[in-house]
């Protein structure tokens, strides 16, 4: 989770994108001439066809490639060495997409010199810059104390003693150690981890938060996941550096340690955001006006005739980032206590026989799409659990797997529900196959992956299902 609080320095990166393609079009107009082939320089008909369509290419390109460089991905702890890299991989494939443009267009007769001396100047343009923003903000943090981030540290592993003495030896990087928190006896501490919480209450201007992941239980990473969701501020995990690091968080190193962060799934990047958002909120209105309208005055009748209580049943769980919400369901038990740790069983004696329908039918959960149109849910995606059922859980899945599944919006229904890993948990297995298949939802998410859970389980409620009771 990325986030900027209260500081102009996130605005670099957009005047340096604009800077660049400024550059790339100055010295185009400079060095190149792709209408006039005897090129003959500073033509007075420059904004011909060629010219500005070259214009549009070379803007659209450099923006396009530079992305998936990952060119302006620079931050306070990337290394000189990384700088130099990004600019030579980005002027190789820049060049590749130049002579691309001059080899669709046969008649343009432009000498290799000329183009590699737009290149040169271009990118000696480009890479003077990068490099001395780059050195003027390390020089601005360490002489100035100025773009300083405030940092706690969370833990006494190796790692996380090693990140305490880079915070306070290297001060160009721009990080103010604020306090240290351990379980651990001794040590220069401000306090034990359950002391961070209250200092957090107390201290709002922290920007990041590094937690030996290790040494916290599944509750407490749930705590500084709220905390940093709620106060937009960073959260990132440091390892055992003997653990094999997963792909579903990025790994960053600053200087030689390795510091994990939540990375953004590609299904909550902007533009797939919109359309799961779009088609959730689409679908939930049509189910709620042409199915639910009529279907809930029913059932109220019949829940009402067979057992006292309301027409829903409202529970809480978590949702993304573990923010909890209300659930809703159609009440299908006696009793609308929720039992700690308790799934309904086969058998069981509190399902009244509406309930029993309901549950069968995977009908008590149409209720849910009231939480899709309010935003807390999705109608596919991981299914939530009871938060009774969250600590439980992370003692047999790997935290950083259960983390990431956390990452994203929960569902109304979702792959792990359609392959038959739903209900009662009665292994081990079973909630490790659920939390496989929910991450690889995640992972290759796309619309008709969407819409062929959806007919699976649309199939799957005609059908009936062994765990649905």
């Amino acid at each position: 989770m990325k986030y900027r609080r209260g500081r102009y320095s996130w605005l670099l990166r957009p005047l340096l994108i604009g800077y660049d393609i400024f550059v790339v079009n100055f010295f185009a107009f400079k060095y190149l001439n792709f209408n006039d082939e005897s090129m003959y320089f500073f033509s007075s008909d420059l904004f011909n066809d060629r010219n500005l369509l070259y214009a549009f290419y070379s803007t659209a390109l450099w923006s396009v490639s530079t992305y998936f460089i990952g060119f302006y991905k620079v931050y306070r702890y990337t290394s000189a060495f990384k700088v130099l890299s990004l600019l030579v991989k980005q002027f190789i494939v820049y060049t590749i997409i130049v002579f691309a443009f001059i080899g669709v267009f046969r008649s343009i007769n432009m000498p290799a010199s000329v183009t590699l001396n737009y290149l040169l100047y271009s990118f000696l343009a480009i890479g003077s810059l990068k490099l001395i923003s780059y050195y003027f903000l390390k020089s601005f943090r360490s002489l100035l104390q100025g773009n300083l981030r405030n940092v706690i540290l969370i833990g006494s592993s190796e790692s996380t003693e090693e990140l305490n003495i880079l915070f306070k030896t290297q001060k160009e990087l721009g990080y103010k150690l604020k306090a240290v928190f351990s379980n651990t006896r001794g040590g220069d501490f401000e306090g034990t981890i359950a002391d961070s919480f209250e200092y957090l209450k107390k201290n709002r201007d922290i920007d990041e938060i590094y937690c030996s992941i290790d040494e916290l239980t599944e509750k407490e990473v749930n705590e500084y996941v709220k905390y940093a969701n709620l106060n937009h501020c960073n959260i990132k995990f440091v390892p055992n550096t003997s653990r094999l690091f997963t792909k579903r968080l990025r790994t960053d190193y600053y200087d030689y340690i390795p510091v994990l962060s939540i990375d953004e799934a590609s299904l909550n990047d902007d533009f797939n955001t919109f359309i799961k958002r779009t088609f959730d909120v689409l679908f939930s209105s049509f189910v709620l006006i042409f199915i639910f309208s009529w279907l809930s005055v029913i059932l109220f009748i019949l829940i009402k005739l067979e057992s006292k209580g309301p027409l829903f049943y409202k529970h809480k769980r978590n949702g993304i980032n573990y923010k909890e919400f209300n659930c809703y369901k159609f009440r299908s038990l006696k009793t609308t206590d929720e039992i700690k740790g308790t799934y309904v069983k086969q058998g069981d004696n509190r399902v009244t026989k509406i309930g029993g329908f309901l549950r069968k039918t995977s009908l008590d959960e149409l209720p849910q799409f009231i939480n899709v149109l309010k935003g807390d849910m999705s109608v596919v995606g991981p299914r939530p659990h009871m938060l009774s059922y969250t600590d439980e859980y992370s003692k047999v899945i790997d935290k950083f797997n259960f983390i990431y599944r956390h990452h994203v919006k929960p569902g109304v229904t979702g792959l792990a529900q359609i392959k038959g890993y739903r209900g009662e948990i009665e292994t081990k297995i079973d909630i490790i196959n659920r939390i496989k298949y929910d991450i690889f939802y995640i992972e290759n998410w796309s619309l008709l992956l969407d819409l062929k859970i959806i007919l699976q389980t649309i199939f799957n409620m005609f059908k009936g299902e062994s765990k649905a009771y």
